[in-house]
């Protein structure tokens, strides 16, 4: 195998010795306006995945590259595993341009599958482990799925009993021969462990001793046609209304954002890196094992999915340097680590990406688990994904308050409603445009019109930029709510609500009303031994916020429903409120004041 060429390479392995290459000032905002232009140094790098993977097992060989509970391998290791799975899938029939899907948590053999098809030029397809049936189907018809890579079970889900269910016809059909009628593109099944209870099905390990001299030879014929600009990743977004969106990645997307986020963080080859969010996600996929092979570090997994305790115990017995994860996730560490101390003095670094971080729970992270260079990041899986990081010297504020500064080779604009770019520190809609930006969603001309305009991604998110170019998340542009004419934005309330004592997260959004449109609607979970009530809630806004901000439902919950990767979903938040208060048809008095400010009902 060819490595790649030393331009490229040094550009890929000298990023990083000097995060600050770009200089505090040309990151500030021009003329007043809210426009910020990332730096041009270090340049882009014109790279394939497999091209990346080269050159990492060509520097750093030997070194563990991947660490699971059952295995352990060096990156010579991983480059023999990856080269004989891409030769089984050739063996397959599966030519450049296909699609695979995967619907597995984290497991050694996602993270194979990942660099065998991008080495023959496979398109990747990640499927939610979370998938019922309905979206299983969507998902694998949509992009035109020819194979599917599963594991057997996760949690209470049997993903080969309901595979099995969307197509009957695979407990008969002979291996790689599959006529499914609701699934008519897939044609092979291969499965995680033993798959003699899957008729029809390849196990993982026979496909990867199938592959032989001739599909050997075939690889580096197949790598001279791969170019950097060639799709080789779907990832469905999680849409509040409508069907999913598969946002299409090439190369160039996510190998560079990869190469930038790592940057931030000084990520070295002599890193251990922790990897518990999940792989089908940008986070883990290209933040985390994308961003590790940039650098040569290794990849720490600490199981399937995330658990507290076992994340934590695997930190200190690998003493991992860098860890990620979203805020819930550290704050279970946190609690977990108050139960049974461990130790922590190894880490040094990570990202928090997500959710927005409080103060307090940054404030333990720094000094409780050693990470006082943790980083937070802003970005969207259409945008590869990172946009906005801090850098690990940025103060608290900066790293709680905002998302940090802009990336390199990327612009960001914010915009009103006319698509005028605002002033610095007004409110507006975030657009990005730059090298990141997603080729587009898969078969889908009209939605990727809407969202692409003139190259830019408009990303549907509130925020506002700082004189220093530190940008604020401030909400969702459809999370907006519009109650008797006035707009309301739910960040903003959601921010104050935060101050009260006794409230540890709270999520507020918009239900339908008759009368006024929408109304103003809180869900919040009460800190950890504290008695909140709901007319507690209701007291501490009375007299501080305008009444027409102040929640007219308030519920008090133990715990908010989240996707897979901590970002909490107001839509079933808002779906079980109509539903409730269309059942029990009995509603709080609306809050209005006086207008000497006093509060009547």
């Amino acid at each position: 195998m060819t490595i790649l060429n030393e331009s490229i390479a040094n550009r890929i392995q000298n990023f990083g010795l000097d995060s600050r290459s770009e200089t505090d000032g040309s990151l500030a905002p021009r003329d007043g306006k809210s426009y910020v232009q990332g730096g041009k140094q270090p340049e882009l790098a014109f790279a394939t995945i497999p091209q990346l993977l080269r050159d990492a097992v060509s520097r750093y060989g030997p070194r563990d590259a991947l660490v699971f509970p059952q295995a352990r391998l060096s990156y010579y290791d991983m480059d023999r595993a990856v080269d004989a799975l891409a030769s089984g899938f050739l063996a397959l029939g599966l030519q450049k341009g296909d699609r695979l899907g995967i619907w597995s948590p984290n497991r050694l053999e996602w993270i194979l599958t990942q660099f065998a098809t991008a080495r023959i030029g496979v398109i990747l397809v990640n499927i939610n482990p979370a998938y019922r049936l309905s979206e299983l189907e969507y998902a694998l018809n949509k992009v035109g799925c020819k194979a599917l890579v599963l594991a057997q079970s996760f949690k209470t889900s049997n993903y080969i009993e309901m595979l099995r269910s969307l197509a009957p016809e695979l407990a008969s059909c002979e291996k790689g021969r599959l006529q499914a009628a609701r699934l008519p593109h897939l044609r092979h099944v291969v499965v995680m462990g033993e798959a003699g209870q899957a008729a029809g099905a390849w196990s993982f390990d026979e496909v990867s001793n199938l592959g032989g001299p001739a599909q050997q030879l075939r690889l580096p014929e197949i790598d001279r046609t791969l170019q950097p600009d060639d799709a080789i990743n779907i990832q469905f977004t999680s849409g509040t209304t409508g069907q999913p969106k598969g946002a299409t990645l090439s190369h160039y997307n996510i190998v560079n954002n990869a190469r930038f986020v790592t940057d931030r963080i000084r990520l070295t080859e002599n890193d251990r890196l922790a990897i518990p969010v999940p792989l089908y996600h940008c986070f883990g996929m290209v933040m985390g094992v994308l961003g590790a092979v940039s650098k040569g570090a290794a990849m720490i997994f600490p199981g399937e999915a995330f658990d507290p305790a076992r994340t934590l115990d695997v930190l200190a017995a690998e003493s991992c340097s860098v860890l990620y994860g979203v805020p819930t996730m550290f704050v279970a560490m946190l609690q977990n680590l108050d139960e049974t101390p461990r130790d922590m003095s190894s880490l040094r670094t990570g990202i928090m990406a997500g959710a927005p971080c409080p103060v307090d729970v940054m404030k333990k992270v720094n000094d409780r688990m050693n990470m006082k260079e943790v980083t937070i990041c802003y970005g969207m899986t259409e945008t590869s994904p990172v946009s906005f990081q801090s850098f690990v010297d940025d103060t608290t504020r900066q790293r709680c308050e905002t998302v940090g500064r802009v990336h390199p080779h990327l612009e960001v604009k914010i915009v009103d409603e006319d698509g005028q770019i605002v002033l610095v520190g007004t409110q507006g809609e975030l657009c990005t445009r730059g090298y990141s930006v997603m080729k587009g969603y898969w078969e889908d001309p009209d939605r990727t019109s809407e969202a692409i305009r003139d190259g830019w991604m408009h990303t549907g998110d509130l925020a506002a930029l700082d004189a220093e170019g530190f940008c604020s998340i401030t909400g969702r542009v459809k999370d907006m709510i519009i109650r008797g004419g006035e707009n309301i934005y739910p960040r903003e309330i959601e921010e104050f609500l935060f101050g009260h004592p006794d409230i540890s997260d709270v999520q507020v959004f918009g239900i339908p009303d008759k009368r006024l449109g929408e109304e103003v609607c809180a869900w919040v979970i009460p800190r950890q031994g504290s008695t909140l009530t709901e007319d507690a809630v209701l007291a501490h806004c009375q007299g501080q916020i305008a009444h027409f901000k102040i929640p007219r439902h308030i519920r008090i919950v133990d715990e908010l429903p989240m996707t897979i990767t901590g970002k909490p979903q107001k839509f079933i938040m808002r779906d079980r409120m109509i539903e409730e208060l269309g059942k029990a048809r009995v509603a709080r008095p609306a809050i209005e004041t006086t207008a000497t400010g006093h509060a009547t009902c």
